[in-house]
């Protein structure tokens, strides 16, 4: 079975809403093909809405188009809104992370935090990309790559897919893993990865929000528990500059909680 898969989504909503009654949900718009083409070529947004498959994993389905432009659509509208003081999280799907200008793969068919973080530069906002998911943000950092005002960290499993990440240069900083890590050197390389994204001084935080650095994760081989998520969203909270946050990977039946334990700790440290 496909680990990117609605029921992540689905179940996330429902764990979300049974346990934060008081949170506020929306339902985005697609976005702007203006918005789109900032981050990618017209090729790919034309390529995404036919068949046949655009690789092993990343098939073509019917209105997966409309999946991606809703999801990116909801990563704009979540930069605008917390460039407004909220603290906004975009639980949607498909990920985005390893799309890059010119070709959809990894589960990901456009890159929605990209398109956030260029829509949101293009207004003169400096705008760091955090990445914790535990693969490579490969195609943010294709797209994100010398772009002024722009600056993308990726904390992640090396080696693994999809086998990138190893060097940093100019706006791109990289903290590649060893799989089996222990928690704590883990948790080092995203505190160091964390300083350099406050070190930018940025006026605005995206961060691609994976979960697949799990210990208990079935398609890595990592070491996090439920409280490190916790702890990555007290460094938020901290913080105290505007942020939001895009689901990427994590595909173990606690996704639910895992996400709850970030968000519980970027409302609320204690």
């Amino acid at each position: 079975m496909r680990p990117e898969q609605p029921a992540r989504v689905l179940r996330s909503t429902a764990h979300l809403k049974a346990t934060h009654p008081t949170w506020t949900w929306r339902v985005p718009s697609s976005a702007p093909e203006a918005d789109v083409l900032r981050a990618h070529t017209p090729a790919l947004l034309k390529r995404i809405g036919h068949g046949p498959d655009l690789d092993d994993d990343t098939p073509h389905f019917p209105g997966i188009r409309e999946h991606a432009l809703r999801a990116s659509g909801a990563a704009l509208e979540a930069a605008i809104l917390a460039r407004t003081g909220e603290r906004v999280f975009s639980l949607m799907r498909p990920p985005g992370h390893h799309a890059t200008r010119a070709q959809a793969m990894g589960f990901c068919y456009l890159n929605s935090i990209a398109c956030a973080a260029l829509a949101q530069a293009a207004s003169g906002d400096r705008v760091a990309v955090w990445d914790f998911d535990a693969h490579h943000g490969n195609g943010t950092e294709d797209i994100l790559r010398d772009q002024p005002n722009l600056f993308f960290a990726s904390v992640h499993q090396y080696p693994g897919y999809p086998g990138t990440g190893t060097n940093s240069a100019g706006n791109i900083a990289n903290f590649p893993v060893a799989p089996h890590t222990p928690r704590p050197q883990h948790l080092a390389a995203l505190a160091r990865s964390w300083e350099a994204v406050l070190a930018f001084k940025p006026d605005l935080i995206l961060v691609s929000a994976g979960f697949d650095a799990y210990a208990r994760d079935p398609i890595t081989a990592m070491t996090l528990e439920a409280e490190d998520f916790a702890e990555l969203g007290r460094w938020l909270r901290q913080a105290g500059r505007p942020a939001a946050a895009v689901l990427e990977g994590g595909y173990s039946e606690d996704l639910p909680q895992l996400i709850d334990a970030f968000l519980s700790a970027w409302e609320n440290p204690t």
